[in-house]
């Protein structure tokens, strides 16, 4: 069990990150940091008909300032959330629980929240609910380094970052074609294994990615 963990928010994070909460005993975002580009922040990969697809979300440009990634504005000149929506629509609606969670998934795509951090708070509660569990989470007001009270898992929004995490195959939509596909986002595992997604992240072996 993590005493205390602190990690930060993203789009529909990757099964690692959940796993962690989910066997957390307190869990606090980062959100006094500063935005940076090509995270799990604003992407997220799912299980396609072509095998991994990356959802991007696209931003406002800071022009070179810096700033913080709770004041980071989305972009909406382009219709990304009807791409998202279709992309997920596409690749899960014959999944096993796909069904059961679009009412409430279509929402978060049907909705313009201005700033990043408001649809990370949408689709983390989301994913809670859906996995059906209870856990407070509580935010940073000011920024560090580096922790000694906590377990410090915010590098892990890095999208290229190589966990040593063995992760327990479950079947997939087109593994058929392309093989188990590792440490894909929340939904994957939630469309796929439905209320068997709570135990899977609750067993996941994080002991040597935290080390």
């Amino acid at each position: 069990m993590i005493s205390k963990l602190l990690v930060q928010p993203a789009y529909f994070a990757p099964i690692a990150q959940y796993a962690a909460i989910l066997q957390a005993k307190t869990i606090a975002f980062e959100t006094q940091d500063n935005f940076v580009k090509q995270t799990y922040r604003t992407r997220c990969n799912i299980y396609g008909a072509n095998g991994k697809l990356l959802l991007n979300i696209p931003v406002n440009k800071t022009k070179g300032q810096k700033i913080l990634t709770t004041e980071v504005e989305i972009s909406y000149e382009e219709d990304w959330q009807k791409n998202h929506l279709k992309s997920l629509q596409s690749a899960y609606r014959t999944s096993p629980f796909y069904e059961y969670y679009e009412a409430d998934l279509i929402p978060i795509f049907e909705t313009k929240h201005k700033y990043l951090w408001e649809l990370h708070q949408k689709a983390n509660a989301f994913i809670m609910d859906a996995l059906q569990e209870e856990k407070s989470f509580s935010e940073t007001t000011e920024y560090f380094s580096d922790y000694t009270d906590k377990t410090d898992l915010r590098n892990w929004v890095e999208s290229k970052k190589d966990l040593a995490i063995d992760f327990p195959k479950y079947v997939q939509m087109f593994d058929d074609k392309h093989g188990f596909i590792e440490n894909l986002s929340i939904l994957d595992l939630i469309f796929m294994e439905g209320p068997n997604a709570g135990m899977y992240l609750e067993n996941l072996n994080l002991k040597n990615a935290i080390s």
